[in-house]
């Protein structure tokens, strides 16, 4: 809808960045936001948040001189209103015309692309190792992915092809070499950031494992095989190889105190296994999970701290901030990691989501099988992840 040409309101409209409003909604004040994309997009895709309320018009509903009583009906007149659409030109447009008539309005720069763009690092408060460790939080999707650093030299796995400079930026802010960029799986949610981190210098590595799907530009990087080590400063990450969610599925043991474990195992859920071979492989995989997940993860010291690639709205932050949890605590409030193999796969398969958006493409440009320009990236991973089994929380059932 933003590749119109809006007209420029006559009134004058406030603006309000991504930052300032997801700093609004986690300091707890009531927001309340017309989003004026269209019905489906909407139903995918939206901010969310207890003290969030979200309203749906779209904005052709608002394009007559004329207004339609009921339309106007749905937005409240009350108290302020933030108008926001995918790229930030629908939303001026709307909210010119609704302060035309009186409403409390500004609108949200770049609209979902801006909040998209927001990215935070959070240190793991609970995290005992050598060094210092965050986890970076995308909201608008979810991606989690991980920084360690110690002494002059540091790590970050799972990065996130569209935030390529930040890592490099907080790793020079923080005096120190980013020494590796490493995957956990190939990704179908998002672009990796690994091979663009190499063309600075990084040293790249992907899981060895996830090299027979089809990965184009294997010789370029390092592949990690189960049991090796890499070293930052006095911090060792182990490769712990945990197929499930995909044959290649590999997760990070940093320093014997948190387990980065991709799309394996969330705080509020379990990978789906479907993303590889479809629904007629997806048994085969959950069962491989099941054996995952009792053999190689819940076998670790009850204090691990668990930390995936994603978090969905159901998950609830730990008082850090940060979406990890010891291992000892997911086996308490998650019945799936008790169940026996034959229950946990019906569980799994019962009601799995929609899989991620543009999954194909997302997989396709991660293998290196297909070139995707900047922006082509960053609009193809827009959108929730879905790499859970399941949308609401498996904890506490």
């Amino acid at each position: 809808m933003d590749d119109m040409d809006f007209p420029t309101p006559d009134a004058s409209v406030e603006s309000v960045t991504a930052s300032e409003l997801k700093a609004r909604v986690d300091a707890g004040e009531a927001v309340t936001l017309l989003d004026t994309r269209m019905g489906s997009d909407y139903e995918e895709w939206r901010i969310d948040g207890e003290n969030v309320e979200s309203v749906n018009v779209p904005y052709f509903e608002f394009l007559d001189e004329e207004i339609d009583e009921d339309v106007l009906a749905k937005i409240p007149d009350d108290h302020e209103v933030t108008v926001l659409c995918a790229k930030g030109g629908a939303s001026e447009f709307v909210a010119g015309a609704l302060k035309d008539r009186g409403y409390d309005v500004n609108h949200l720069e770049e609209g979902m692309n801006g909040w998209a763009r927001i990215y935070e690092a959070v240190e793991v408060g609970r995290y005992e190792g050598s060094g210092t460790l965050l986890q970076y939080q995308r909201p608008s999707s979810g991606c989690l992915g991980y920084l360690v650093y110690d002494d002059d030299e540091a790590a970050v796995i799972d990065p996130l092809r569209a935030f390529t400079d930040r890592y490099l930026e907080d790793a020079d802010e923080l005096g120190v070499d980013l020494t590796y960029a490493i995957d956990t799986h190939v990704h179908a949610d998002h672009i990796s950031g690994v091979r663009n981190l190499a063309e600075e210098g990084v040293e790249g590595v992907v899981p060895e494992a996830a090299v027979d799907r089809g990965v184009a530009y294997a010789d370029e990087l390092t592949l990690a095989e189960d049991g090796d080590e890499f070293q930052v400063g006095d911090v060792t990450i182990e490769t712990i190889y945990t197929p499930g969610h995909t044959s290649g599925m590999t997760s990070y043991l940093i320093d014997g105190e948190l387990l980065a474990t991709g799309d394996t195992l969330f705080v509020e859920s379990v990978a789906r296994p479907d993303l590889e071979e479809g629904a007629e492989g997806a048994e085969d995989a959950a069962r491989q999970l099941h054996e995952t997940l009792q053999e190689r993860i819940l076998s670790l010291p009850d204090e691990t701290l668990i930390g995936g690639a994603h978090f969905s709205d159901a998950a609830v932050p730990a008082a850090d901030g940060t979406y990890t949890a010891p291992i000892g605590e997911l086996r308490e409030k998650m019945a799936a990691l008790t169940m026996d193999e034959d229950e946990f796969v019906e569980l799994i398969l019962s009601d799995m989501p929609p899989r991620p958006a543009n999954h194909e493409a997302i997989i396709a440009t991660n293998l290196g099988q297909q070139e995707t320009d900047d922006e082509e990236a960053f609009e193809l991973e827009l959108g929730p992840n879905n790499c859970a089994a399941s949308k609401d929380s498996l904890a506490d059932d």
